[in-house]
């Protein structure tokens, strides 16, 4: 991997930074981490990208509750396996509209909401701030690139 310098310095060093944020604001870390996973996951670059993140990782928040909910109206598991496979269909048939079509992104936000037992509340904020860190860290190492590569003047 060419400039994996710049990749690792400018990951690690806004790992830490994301990690004392999460920290700080009482966050998952380990969310926003998925967060930032999907982003370079999917495949657009920029904002694009971190508005595909945003879309379908919150999609599979939402067909997540929706099962986990819906799941919880009969007091059997059969239900609940049922609900799971509309929702993983309907994960699938949703990546026919353009900014929903990262199918990871949908089952990566549908874990999360199963791993939180539904409560989506502590999710959305590091879901959003995760795709927001794997732009940045294009951004810096970008930009750590650019400073390696330009010519120093003495």
């Amino acid at each position: 991997m060419k400039d994996r310098y710049q990749v690792a310095i400018s990951a690690g060093l806004l790992a830490a930074l994301w990690c004392g944020i999460a920290d700080t604001f009482h966050l998952v870390t380990w969310i926003g981490f998925l967060g930032c996973s999907t982003y370079f996951a999917q495949p657009k670059t920029g904002f694009q990208g971190v508005l595909m993140t945003w879309f379908t990782t919150l999609s599979g928040v939402f067909w997540a509750w929706l099962a986990i909910t819906g799941s919880g109206f009969v007091d059997t598991p059969l239900l609940g396996y049922l609900l799971t496979g509309i929702v993983t269909s309907a994960m699938c048939l949703q990546a026919s509209y353009a900014k929903l079509a990262f199918i990871p992104g949908a089952f990566i936000g549908c874990c999360i909401t199963f791993a939180m037992a539904g409560d989506v509340i502590p999710i959305i904020l590091p879901l959003l701030l995760g795709a927001l860190l794997g732009y940045a860290m294009t951004q810096l190492t970008a930009w750590f690139v650019r400073f390696k590569t330009t010519p120093q003047h003495a």
